[in-house]
């Protein structure tokens, strides 16, 4: 743990367009004996509501306008996250953990490649009078690649950071100095207070394991991931379940390469999960799982049932399914668009395991960077994980209205999650620790690398760079 909140904290000042401070995190650990789940995604300010992005016609705005604005930024959790999971597992003192990137922050980084190509292909950062004075030249030009990034206002976030740990995002000049951020945008202010920074807790959850037998080998191994508020180890155990109930369970690969035919089984698989995961998964504070428990879309009756509607051809849209046969008053969601994201994977001499996905949603996420006004240069970008909230409040037809969706704004929520971090054991050993950036293509990469290692036995470097299908 101690790895990986350093590496966060490093990927807070060069990696600044995925993930952050300003941001949330889902932590997965193990210790040798058992997996733990800690939850640290955003939450809706207190005074959201459903109609946060309706325009005055009470019709959804323009995506990119929720976006770039200050009514799509969560309260932050991953300095909290971190932080809970360091007092029960770290080993480290906090304060050291933040000593490199307050050290790099000082004497600057070299801008890399990616983070040059991403401001190259972005058009709303410069906007932002603090991101257009730290990533621009006088030009209004990105800085070239190699051009070395010092960011002194992040070192002195950092430095309150190392003393005061995740107060200090709760309080204090840095905490007054985002919540005016997100209340005094230009054209779109939020609701965000100081009161629900304070009130931000991170919460340990339950962590959702299934096991996976391979057809062709007999071997099994037990995967272990995040459960809801995320999605994606609801639907890759899902895959996994209906694909061995297919001809795809007992398929070899093909010049190196998975078949034209089980491609179409992992598809309509993929499409079955997806189904289901925009008909029944939201935050499990305001939603219920079906038949109180979210194991049930893994029933073996159920995806044996769900694998039976997969033919020859494409099933295009596929329905979701009643996995406890009780009725729902829930409408499918719509797809939810978010592209941003980190994964750290950390393995340690003892076997302590983390797998961490982390993000502030889009690609610089809101684009409003933080800066305590102190004349420093630099800051850090704050989450629109607000968007990943469905943007309209219900579903109607002219009969009549016909159900809400189960990932609508409230106070205090947490969003819907594509993020997957996923531990793969064998014989009670970890021999996998994966994730991925990617927003919804998250699921399918991570089913893809599971699959790729576990099933075809590619090496992981093979695994990872094989081609993927969403």
């Amino acid at each position: 743990i101690d790895a990986a909140i350093a590496v966060q904290m490093v990927l807070t000042l060069v990696e600044p367009q995925s993930s952050g401070i300003g941001g949330g995190a889902f932590v997965l650990h193990h210790d040798g004996k058992k997996v733990e789940a800690y939850d640290g995604r955003e939450t809706a300010p207190s005074a959201a509501t459903d109609k946060l992005f309706l325009d005055t016609q009470g019709k959804p705005l323009p995506f990119i306008d929720g976006v770039v604005s200050g009514l799509s930024v969560g309260v932050p959790g991953t300095l909290t996250v971190l932080e809970m999971a360091h007092k029960e597992h770290g080993k480290l003192p906090w304060a050291t953990l933040i000593q490199p990137v307050i050290q790099l922050a000082e004497e600057g980084f070299k801008l890399s490649p990616r983070l040059h190509s991403a401001l190259l292909a972005e058009n709303y950062l410069i906007n932002d009078l603090v991101a257009a004075s730290y990533f621009y030249d006088a030009q209004g030009k990105p800085y070239p690649i190699g051009h070395i990034l010092k960011n002194p206002e992040l070192a002195a976030v950092m430095r309150d950071i190392a003393k005061r740990g995740s107060q200090a995002l709760k309080d204090g000049p840095v905490a007054e100095a985002l919540v005016k951020k997100v209340r005094q945008h230009p054209t779109r202010p939020g609701s965000m207070t100081l009161q629900d920074l304070a009130n931000y807790k991170a919460k340990k959850r339950e962590p959702l394991c299934f096991d996976h037998t391979v057809q062709t080998t007999g071997k099994t191994y037990q995967l272990c991931g995040f459960p809801p508020p995320s999605s994606g180890t609801l639907a890759i155990g899902q895959m996994l379940g209906i694909l061995n109930n297919t001809p795809a369970g007992k398929m070899q690969l093909e010049q190196g390469l998975p078949s034209a035919d089980w491609l179409h089984f992992y598809t309509e698989a993929a499409r079955l999960a997806f189904a289901d995961r925009g008909q029944f998964v939201a935050d499990p504070d305001f939603v219920q799982a079906p038949g109180g428990d979210w194991r049930t879309l893994w029933n073996a009756h159920y995806l044996k049932e769900r694998s039976s509607l997969i033919g020859a051809q494409s099933i295009k849209v596929a329905q979701p399914g009643n996995p406890a046969g009780t009725k729902t008053a829930f409408a499918p969601m719509p797809a939810q668009e978010e592209y941003g994201t980190s994964h750290i994977s950390v393995i340690d001499k003892f076997g302590n395991a983390v797998a961490m996905t982390t993000t502030i949603e889009a690609v610089f996420g809101s684009r409003n960077m933080v800066n305590s006004g102190q004349g420093r240069h630099g800051g850090f970008l704050l989450n629109n994980e607000m968007t990943d909230f469905n943007p309209a409040p219900g579903v109607t037809k002219k009969s009549g209205q016909i159900g809400t969706k189960p990932n609508l704004v409230a106070p205090n929520k947490r969003m819907l999650s594509s993020m997957t971090p996923v531990l793969v054991y064998k014989d009670g050993k970890p021999v996998l620790i994966t994730g991925s950036p990617g927003g919804r293509t998250i699921i399918n990469t991570v089913a893809c690398v599971v699959i790729n290692v576990v099933d075809f036995g590619m090496p992981l470097q093979e695994a990872v760079a094989a081609p993927r299908l969403h």
